[in-house]
């Protein structure tokens, strides 16, 4: 069954980001990078993928018209682009976004993961039809760093391996908004002890922290403490865990799209 996505376009209110500033537009999701709007890469890869249902873009209303000519490219391809308005937090715009859309298994990514593959999707879609509340998409060190050496400088360390976000989850309906709770406020989640503390108890904080779990071991920790099952979606591709953040991956982003455009020809 196809899945809707939601992709998070959004600024964080009041701040322009610099990448965006640095090429004189509004939003970082409109951005030229290999050819084409960043975003625009992103809706490539979901338009033709046949587990994609429907996708929503959050962003301020203000962005609406920018995005506009951008949806348009992708004519009449059987799936519905719509843009929806963001709120102050990413959990407040995934909740707003789902409500919007239908209380059905969705995926939600970012408007700067440019490498998002069709196989990531799959798999995500493939877990989402499982019995899993939610599901989290991550990929190993080594694979990141054999897309490219500078590609991610900060991974998660597990007994089993090294792993990094791919900024791509699925919530397998409204139920499982307790989940999207722990991050309400964005990155700064990491950085406020006592929420941690709250959200995932002390000792399994201390287990995640220095290692001693596996992935799996954690996700079932977690899992349990939260109510909700858990699933880590472990990808080969390590180019998923990149995005377009900074300077410096904007330039990884734009070196693998380049590299992408030799091989198709």
């Amino acid at each position: 069954m196809p899945v809707n996505v939601i992709l998070l376009a959004a600024q964080r209110p009041g701040i322009t980001d610099p990448l965006a500033i640095a090429h004189n537009v509004s939003h970082k999701c409109i951005i030229p990078i290999g050819g084409k709007p960043l975003i625009a890469h992103v809706l490539e890869t979901l338009v033709h993928h046949p587990a994609v249902a429907d996708i929503g873009i959050s962003i301020e209303p203000e962005a609406f018209s920018a995005l506009a000519p951008i949806i348009e490219t992708f004519g009449d391809n059987g799936k519905q682009i719509r843009c929806i308005p963001s709120k102050p937090s990413i959990t407040d715009s995934v909740i707003a976004a789902m409500e919007d859309m239908g209380n059905t298994p969705t995926m939600i990514t970012t408007a700067d993961n440019a490498l998002l593959t069709a196989v990531a999707i799959q798999k995500m879609a493939d877990a989402l039809s499982s019995d899993t509340d939610v599901a989290v998409a991550l990929t190993t060190k080594p694979a990141v760093l054999s897309t490219h050496p500078e590609g991610q400088n900060r991974f998660y360390t597990f007994s089993d391996n090294h792993y990094s976000n791919c900024n791509l989850y699925g919530l397998s309906g409204t139920h499982a908004f307790a989940a999207a709770e722990i991050f309400r406020g964005g990155g700064q989640f990491a950085k406020k002890m006592g929420r941690i503390v709250e959200s995932f108890g002390v000792l399994n904080l201390l287990l995640l922290r220095s290692g001693m779990v596996s992935l799996d071991a954690a996700m079932r920790r977690i899992s349990k403490r939260i109510g909700l099952r858990i699933t880590a979606v472990v990808l080969d591709e390590g180019r998923n865990a990149i995005d377009v953040d900074n300077e410096r991956t904007y330039q990884v982003v734009a070196h693998v799209l380049e590299q992408d455009a030799k091989a198709a020809h």
